[in-house]
């Protein structure tokens, strides 16, 4: 069988298992249509949430981010999951102990306040909706090679597999996808890895592999990736960092808090019958997403020197970068550059007329290197390559069997496709349940408020597909803003509202829009307002990363200092919560069964 047509037997199979599953798990109830009916056991709960946490960005942008960035992409594994542990020690346990299953609801009883709660909808409608914008990116970028379909298309056919199973289904029937989508995803990832480790270090574990020796050497693979860059005018690989030590670190804690921020995340610790269960998921969570997170580095430094040996014949070979023969001919590029090419996500541009394809950094300030490429007579790098196709382009790169890369096309998809899913759900009932019953209308039936919640759904899909067709950055870059925004407005409410028994309504209602408020004036600076190009206003703040070089992807640190500083401050000047709200903070914090709660009792 051709490869096309595996990749639509592979793929299609996989969109009938999810659509199977989710008819077969429809939610009849609200219960079921929000936390599944609360009793999904603590290892599939915890397969679910990996493959919710486990997004476009992780699968299919983060490798290619990390191939790009060097060591500096290490910030995004440091990020996300420091951000997971951060989560399941510190809120998990005690919201879950609270029993309120959305973010907003939450915070409304917390701050015994129906504005505090509105607020929160607020900021979880931007988080959410710039989440799913990268993975609508990511969904694109794997129909479109996969499918033989423009991008734009491949937006139109994730929007409506999505609908399909996330409005039938709710939480349940996503739950149950989401353990399909974790095994297909998990797979999709380690088996090409496993494959290309065996080619380039005779290692079978990737993790193991990144360390090993490079066949045929007695070079480690990485100090042969050093050599190769440095030699073409890159930065060296395992030492390179994205702009400042202070940008690093507060991308790092921006990913880190917004993570622990993040509502469709912790809405699935209420999918479990006890705080006991909720605990042993995010254990069995943190397992499951090591796996592709410790995967994840070897995948990226692989996938660069493979890219690198392609087009430059010396670099397994041996011998100089620079002479005419090490660059292949445009000619005879291999299938799978003619494949990309016509996505539009892999560009080539014959600058010396040669017809032979140089790919190097043009932009070096390296003498040495300036110098051999004028010799060599090349004017210019001819290759553009789109970071998110290097994960998926892997195992077409190494020549893979068909049947592994028809997987890889599943996995991309599958992780994509569930956390849209998951974050649709944390949508829909942060509408429906949150504003529309809590807030504009009581006394709505049970069927009334899973329309409206479906309804909520069907039209972030259509917001988030039209916004996903002109994106703001690479899938992994746009997920980044998302975590910003989550970090600067919900993180801080959480934890203030259950570590701080004195902090207030009024507190945490001006912390949370001054957080948001600051965060979105800075990344649509950059990024344009709403993330319409064109709209732009980087002169108002003086110019890029004008705020001590801080990106917009790292500025959601920014924003939860922010947001702590204005609540702590307008807290002290404003009245103290009752002492009912005083009184159930205490419980919360407290296990159950000690001498401290009974006596409250």
């Amino acid at each position: 069988m051709d490869l096309q047509s595996t990749i639509y037997l592979v793929v299609g199979l996989s969109f009938a298992l999810y659509i199977g599953i989710a008819i077969w798990a429809r939610a009849g109830s609200t219960s079921e249509f929000y936390a599944a009916g609360g009793n999904i056991g603590p290892r599939m709960n915890g397969m679910a949430t990996a493959a919710d946490w486990m997004s476009a960005a992780s699968f299919i942008s983060m490798a290619g981010l990390i191939a790009n960035m060097g060591y500096g992409g290490a910030l995004f594994l440091m990020g996300w999951t420091g951000g997971y542990v951060l989560l399941a020690m510190l809120l998990a346990p005690y919201l879950r102990k609270f029993g309120k299953f959305t973010v907003p609801q939450f915070i409304g009883d917390r701050f015994y306040s129906k504005s505090a709660s509105t607020v929160a909808v607020i900021c979880l409608l931007t988080a959410s909706t710039t989440y799913i914008i990268g993975q609508m990116t990511g969904v694109g970028v794997a129909f479109s090679r996969f499918l033989n379909v423009s991008s734009d298309t491949g937006i139109y056919i994730g929007q409506a597999i999505v609908f399909l199973y996330a409005v039938f289904g709710g939480m349940k029937g996503i739950t149950y996808t989401q353990v399909a989508q974790y095994i297909v995803l998990i797979l999709a990832y380690t088996i090409p890895a496993i494959f290309i480790s065996l080619q380039l270090t005779g290692n079978f574990l990737p993790q193991l592999g990144l360390g090993g020796h490079f066949q045929g050497t007695d070079m480690t693979m990485l100090a042969k990736l050093d050599q190769v860059v440095t030699d073409l005018g890159f930065g060296k690989y395992t030492t390179q960092m994205p702009g400042s030590m202070l940008n690093m670190f507060m991308y790092t804690l921006s990913l880190m808090i917004g993570t622990a921020g993040l509502p469709h995340v912790i809405m699935r610790f209420f999918t479990v019958p006890s705080v006991k269960d909720a605990r042993a998921s995010a254990g069995w969570a943190l397992i499951f997403i090591a796996i592709l997170y410790t995967t994840a580095p070897a995948v990226a430094a692989m996938a660069k020197l493979n890219l690198h040996a392609t087009v430059n014949t010396a670099v397994k070979a041996g011998g100089d970068l620079y002479a005419p023969e090490s660059s292949i001919s445009y000619e005879s590029r291999p299938d799978w550059m003619k494949r990309w090419e016509k996505t539009g996500l892999l560009k080539f541009e014959d600058k010396n007329g040669d017809g032979r394809i140089q790919f190097y950094n043009d932009k070096t300030k390296n003498d040495a290197v300036k110098a051999k490429a004028e010799a060599a007579g090349w004017k210019g790098s001819e290759l553009t390559v789109n970071a998110d196709i290097m994960v998926m382009a892997n195992p077409e790169i190494a020549m893979l069997p068909n049947w592994v890369i028809a997987l890889v096309a599943a996995g991309g998809l599958a992780a994509a496709l569930s956390t849209a899913a998951g974050l649709l759900m944390a949508i829909s009932s942060a509408v429906s349940h949150d504003l529309v019953k809590n807030v504009f209308n009581p006394d709505i039936s049970e069927k009334g408020e899973l329309m409206a919640g479906k309804i909520a759904m069907a039209v972030a899909i259509v917001i988030s597909g039209y916004l996903g067709l002109n994106p703001p950055g690479f899938a992994a870059g746009t997920v980044a803003l998302a975590f910003g925004i989550a970090a600067s407005s919900l993180f801080p409410a959480i934890m203030m509202g259950i570590f701080s028994k004195k902090m207030n309504k009024e507190g945490a209602m001006a912390g949370m829009l001054a957080g948001l408020f600051i965060t979105l004036f800075y990344v649509f600076a950059h990024k344009g307002l709403f993330f319409i190009k064109g709209t732009d206003y980087l002169d108002l703040i003086g110019g890029p990363n004008a705020f001590f070089g801080i990106t917009p992807e790292a500025f959601g640190a920014v924003g939860a200092i922010v947001n702590f500083i204005v609540a702590f401050v307008v807290d002290k000047v404003t009245a103290e919560p009752p002492a009912h709200i005083q009184q159930m903070v205490e419980n919360v914090r407290v296990p159950r069964g000690s001498k401290m709660v009974d006596g409250a009792h």
